[in-house]
């Protein structure tokens, strides 16, 4: 992998996009960039700042009562958990703390929550967090997984996004396509990259790449 180029937020330069063009296979399509968003979610500096700047939009909150981490969110929600209870937004649950918990994904890729973690979303108020969101698979299995269980979702939240709403849920994120304009994703069908025969640098997911 060539180096990374960067974008720093503009309130806080503690969070930082990393991102490097190229050609990359993601679980859900073809993209033109990969974003390395390891650090943000893993350095504690960073994850702090970007868990913190995140709860910025959501301070006119009513009650969030369970914050679900997709994609190894779960550092990053814990500060914004921390930053949004500070500041004094409420949570519904007996103990008045907020849930941050993740799903697991059974052997057919679906996601699922065993008995003792359903109690931390049905009948919840849930804010879901993801690092992106681009061609809007992921959420939508959880959307979905969360309406079976019987959560109700009051918001998502990413580091980066394409989309402003999912299935009429508005996504708040921190970096949008303001911020990289010329991100492009595809089907496999239809990658321009592919039919141009370019390569394929890497294959991607939620916890990072493995170069081809």
């Amino acid at each position: 992998m060539q180096d990374y180029k960067k974008i720093d937020y503009a309130k806080n330069k503690d969070v930082v996009l990393r991102y490097v063009p190229g050609h990359f296979i993601t679980p859900n399509s073809h993209v033109n960039y990969y974003m390395d968003l390891s650090d943000m979610k893993a350095r504690q500096r960073e994850a702090r700042a970007t868990g913190e700047e995140i709860a910025e939009m959501y301070l006119a909150s009513d009650v969030i009562d369970t914050i679900l981490c997709l994609n190894g969110m779960e550092v990053v929600g814990s500060y914004l958990a921390n930053k949004l209870t500070k500041a004094g937004i409420i949570s519904a649950n007996s103990h008045k703390t907020m849930y941050i918990t993740a799903p697991e994904y059974n052997p057919g890729g679906q996601m699922m929550f065993r008995e003792n973690i359903v109690h931390m979303v049905r009948g919840k108020k849930v804010l879901v967090l993801i690092d992106a969101a681009t061609t809007g698979g992921t959420l939508k299995s959880a959307l979905g997984t969360l309406k079976y269980y019987g959560g109700s979702v009051v918001g998502i939240a990413a580091i980066y996004s394409i989309a402003t709403a999912i299935d009429g849920i508005e996504i708040r994120a921190l970096y949008s396509l303001k911020d990289l304009s010329d991100y492009a994703s595809y089907t496999a069908e239809d990658c321009p990259m592919c039919k141009a025969g370019t390569p394929v640098d890497a294959i991607c997911n939620g916890f990072g790449y493995s170069t081809l």
